[in-house]
């Protein structure tokens, strides 16, 4: 399989490996950063900038088997977002082989683009007519650009998510910046809408959708002494999310003593900001992530 996906491949650039589980991913050796992105999902599991540690976090218990959801990096959620009734949670998406469409090599960085189709699988847990390309261009910024056709004859609506887990030193050392003063849905506290008063920072169980956001956040992560920068585009949700002890302990592709080591900030249109398509439209969410030292 690897042979024929290799056709795409840009010699001492990038190219299509086994990955864990033997499911195969590109793997991404340009001059501005390294990466790695699995056609399991789109899921990028990777990203070093040239001279910087690995900005991503991954489970060292996460499956990597066909049926199940890789756990860290950056889990692609669609059409829906949390829990479905005898359905995938986050969606179909991220369990999905995606077609590897194209590597490009720019000055930017190195982009590969990946597709996934409805098709009568799909259409049996979710109605819509669509494509839905993920371009990720590895380089001095990590850019993932989720772009979602209609190719049906109405419109559809649908919650996306770019569901990114960070590295930190400490997550209770760790502050979230540029938040402050908006409101937020408290999903573990009985989904209570409550006002961001300042930084956040993580004392325990955090489960929040930031509303009505549309600016870069700030991850400035004291262990590391390192700031991670999440800008983006067409995405009017944030969420914000750490597992803290009891509940890492009770996921069986999370360890124990992992929780401290990762928060996910995430880029998502959710709840009340999904997303409506029309027939033959297409709608473009942006993440772009830098990270520098302090």
């Amino acid at each position: 399989m690897a042979t024929d996906l290799n056709r795409h491949a840009i010699a001492g650039v990038a190219e299509v490996v086994g990955g864990q589980g033997g499911l195969p991913a590109v793997r991404v050796r340009g001059a501005a950063a390294e990466g790695l992105v699995y056609l399991h999902g789109a899921h990028v599991a990777a990203w070093k900038p040239a001279g910087m540690e690995e900005v991503l976090w991954m489970s060292a218990k996460s499956a990597f088997e066909p049926a199940k959801a890789i756990r860290g990096g950056v889990p692609v959620c669609f059409p829906w977002f949390g829990p479905k009734k005898d359905a995938a949670v986050h969606g179909f998406a991220r369990v999905a082989v995606w077609e590897l469409e194209s590597i490009r090599h720019a000055a930017a960085g190195v982009t590969v683009a990946l597709l996934l189709r409805s098709n009568e699988v799909t259409r049996g847990m979710w109605p819509g007519d669509f494509s839905l390309r993920h371009r990720v261009t590895f380089g001095a910024q990590l850019e993932m650009a989720l772009e979602l056709t209609n190719t049906g004859g109405a419109a559809l609506t649908a919650e996306e998510a770019l569901h990114t887990y960070f590295a930190v030193g400490d997550v209770r050392q760790a502050r979230v910046k540029g938040l402050a003063g908006v409101t937020y849905v408290d999903k573990v506290d009985a989904a209570k809408q409550k006002l961001q008063e300042g930084d956040i920072t993580i004392t325990g169980e955090t489960d929040r959708v930031y509303l009505n956001t549309r600016g870069a956040v700030v991850i400035e992560d004291a262990a590391k002494r390192r700031r991670i920068t999440v800008g983006k585009e067409n995405s009017l949700a944030t969420v914000v999310w750490n597992p803290w002890i009891a509940k890492a302990k009770a996921m069986a592709d999370f360890g124990d003593d992992e929780w401290p080591g990762m928060i996910c900030v995430e880029t998502c249109n959710v709840g009340p900001h999904a997303v409506s398509v029309a027939a033959g439209q297409t709608h473009v969410m942006t993440a772009r992530v830098g990270v520098a030292r302090y």
